[in-house]
Parts: C-alpha cells; structure tokens; sequence
C-alpha cells in the first residue's frame, strides 16, 4: 500500500491512502488519522490500512478523491528520529580522493551516520528556503525507511524485519558551511537544513522484486533545472544494506517506531573509457559532480544551485510507472515560502 499525508493546517496533516497508479486517494481517518498513529500500531491497523488500499485499488472506494502530491506534507512531518548514513562508499572515495585522502579501512565495515533535525520536515513540492545562495546550496537525492520498533542489539537481519515503509528523500546540504563544522569535530548542525521526502510512502510489497537484501533495485532518477544529471542504480552499489544501518542505530539503544534511516547521497562508480574515467549514470548531488572534476580537470566547474532552480528526484518500476510520486522543489529566498 502506499500512504500520504495531506496538509489540513495542522503540524502533522491527514494521513490518507493513495492508489497504487498515484491517480486517487481515500482519509484513512476511521482508521487512524495520522502516521505515527499507525506505526505506533501497526500489527493492529495496517491490516485495516491494506484492505482500504485494496478497495481503492479496485475502484470500490466510495469517497475517493484525485490525489494532489502539492498538496502533501512529508509522509511523516515530524519524526521522533532522523538518522542519515552513507551507504555508498563510492560517493565517500570520490569526495576523499578530490582532496588527496584516503578513505579510512574501517569505513568499509562500520557505516557512517549522522542525526539530523527531525522536527520540521517539508513536503515533496514545498519550496526550499535557503538564506544566501553564497551557503553553496545541493540536493542530495536518497531512500530511506521507516522502522516499527527495533530492539537494542538486533542484527541486521532482526533490523530488516522492523522496515515498514520506503520512501525518497532529499537531504538539502548546504556545502560552504560544511567545512567549519566538522572541524569543530561535532558533526552536521547548520549546513544541513530541512529534508523533504516523497509524496508517498510505500510497504515493501509495492517494491515486488525490486527490494532484494535490504536495497531497492531500481535507478533513481534526478534532474536539475530539467535537465536529467542522475540515472543512478541504488542496489548493487549500496555497500550497507537498510538492515545493516538501521542495526548500527541499534547496538546501544532502542530504535522506536516511526524513526527515518536514510541511505545517504546513492551514487555509483565511473568506467574507464579511451584513458579517462566518465560516469555515466551521472550524480545525486553536485558536489559528487564537483569532485568527478577536481579529479579529472584539478578544480570544480559546476557551480551550486541559486535561486529559482529546480530540482525533481524521483524513481520509477520496471513499467515505467512512478513509485513514491516526484520530489518537485524549487530553491528560494527568505520571504517567498508557500507552494509553487
């Protein structure tokens, strides 16, 4: 099944049930009316949840309505955690390399993860609010999950079994400013402003085949002033499957419902053509594009976005079909919040 929520004026919106085709949705209120309502619940009410889903599904839905993803607030608009890793090591080689470091052995083994703010999230289509373009502002283009609770010390196949729902994210990075804050050596804080995620979220049977070893095999489309820079693959190449990164939370606490694991910026390795390196599924952030050029060329050319671009992520089934629905965001200045 897949489910939204829909802005109602309210800090956490209506959670509705959207069809599988995107086209309609149905409030689930008679059966919970929010999110964490549901995940706090789930063995309970996602069976509920499902046959609405079928029944939208089949047409038999008697208050349906058109579904309206600018209308929609991120699945979970607030969230009780947001624990962001990079699983991709090739993004972590290539942005190392650009600065003539090695990647650490351990960096193979034990993933890196961050925790962001989980207090304020924004919609799919909601505009992106950044102070100063001189912040050096980037998309990164990712997948994530929502766990159920996941006890402290479970392995990564016990962590597997709490994923209730996949989703995509956008993890907007502001890039000038992160330099001075990890040489404070406390991690992210301000260079990482508010995420959005996609319109839906879905359970893993939506994935169908496409959700193997804890990793989505499909390619995650992104595209910038509506130009088309990343077809990357987020499944061979992930080194740490969902399992594995939810697990790493979990070996000194508990992991409690309604906590969002991100994959970090999915991104996938070059090929050796005529002498040089090109990559030709492209990149998920630009500063992945910016270390491809210190590399290649000694110095970045791709400038970072400005005001009035646009960025839209967004992943599609073996059909053609849209999954999660689009990420749609356009970059602004303080003062021109609100919708497109």
């Amino acid at each position: 099944m897949k489910l939204a929520t829909l802005k109602d004026g309210s800090r956490d919106g209506q959670l509705v049930v959207v069809s599988r085709d995107l086209a309609s949705a149905h409030y689930a209120t008679g059966i919970a009316s929010r999110l964490q309502q549901a995940l706090d619940d789930w063995g309970f009410m996602s069976p509920q949840l499902q046959d609405l889903s079928d029944a939208l599904n089949a047409g038999r839905a008697r208050h349906a309505f058109p579904f309206d993803p600018t209308q929609c607030m991120a699945p979970l608009p607030r969230a009780y955690q947001w624990a962001d890793g990079s699983a991709y090591l090739n993004h972590v080689e290539l942005v190392r390399k650009a600065r003539n470091a090695e990647v650490p052995d351990s960096f193979y083994t034990d993933p890196l993860m961050y925790q962001g703010g989980s207090d304020d999230f924004i919609g799919p289509c909601d505009r992106i609010v950044v102070a100063s373009e001189a912040f050096g502002i980037d998309f990164e283009a990712e997948i994530a999950v929502v766990t159920g609770d996941v006890k402290m010390g479970a392995t990564p196949a016990q962590a597997l079994d709490g994923i209730r729902l996949v989703m995509l994210a956008n993890d907007v990075s502001l890039r000038n400013l992160i330099p001075a804050e990890l040489a404070k050596g406390f991690g992210f804080f301000q260079s990482k402003p508010a995420t959005a995620f996609s319109p839906v979220a879905v359970t893993l049977d939506e994935l169908g085949e496409a959700w193997q070893g804890g990793r989505v095999h499909l390619t995650l489309q992104s595209s910038w002033n509506g130009r088309k820079v990343g077809m990357c693959d987020a499944g061979e190449e992930m080194t740490f499957h969902f399992g594995q990164l939810i697990a790493h939370i979990a070996k000194t606490r508990n992991v409690r419902a309604g906590s969002i694991v991100g994959s970090g910026t999915v991104s996938n390795k070059g090929v050796e053509k005529n002498g040089r390196t090109e990559w030709p599924k492209g990149y998920s952030c630009i500063a992945e594009k910016r270390c491809i050029e210190t590399i290649q060329d000694g110095q970045p050319a791709t400038e970072f976005m400005r005001y009035g671009d646009t960025i839209r992520i967004e992943m599609k089934s073996k059909d053609g079909q849209s999954i999660f629905g689009a990420i749609d965001q356009e970059v602004v200045a303080p003062g021109s919040t609100g919708q497109p």
